[in-house]
């Protein structure tokens, strides 16, 4: 199954290089270099993972990433950064981020850390339908 990736940062060359080696790996890629444009992009599409740059100027990653959270819980979210500190990567992890990664990013980490937000996504979206039969089921008393 082709992962269907949304990649965000605002180094537009770095985007554009990284996804051009993603889509060589078979990954569906849409990139932005806005944080703001990747929270529009995930109000109209479904992404198996977003990877989603920590430090971007007109909002950072970890408000995008609460933001995407409140629109889509089950979106899996891997942070990248140059500047990692524990802090962040804590306060990245209690919004919800699935992973943090540190610039320069090699390739292979990143498409097994996309791989496995695909399958945790797949299990998320799995539950959340089978939660809804339930209810069905229970409130038509079948």
């Amino acid at each position: 199954m082709v992962e269907k990736v949304l990649l965000v940062d605002d180094e537009k060359d770095f985007v554009e290089a990284l996804a051009e080696r993603m889509e060589t790996r078979g990954m569906n890629v849409t990139s932005t270099t806005s944080a703001k444009d990747a929270i529009e992009k995930v109000k109209k599409e479904s992404y198996d993972a977003i990877v989603l740059d920590l430090q971007m100027p007109e909002m950072d990653g970890l408000e995008a990433l609460s933001e995407i959270k409140k629109i889509k819980p089950e979106m899996q979210i891997i942070l990248l950064t140059g500047h990692a500190t524990v802090e962040k990567g804590i306060e990245a992890m209690k919004l919800g981020a699935m992973d943090l990664i540190e610039k320069p990013a090699d390739l292979q980490t990143i498409a097994e850390k996309i791989k496995k937000a695909q399958a945790k996504k797949m299990i998320l979206v799995e539950k959340k339908t089978e939660e809804k039969m339930k209810k069905i089921i229970t409130s038509k008393g079948w």
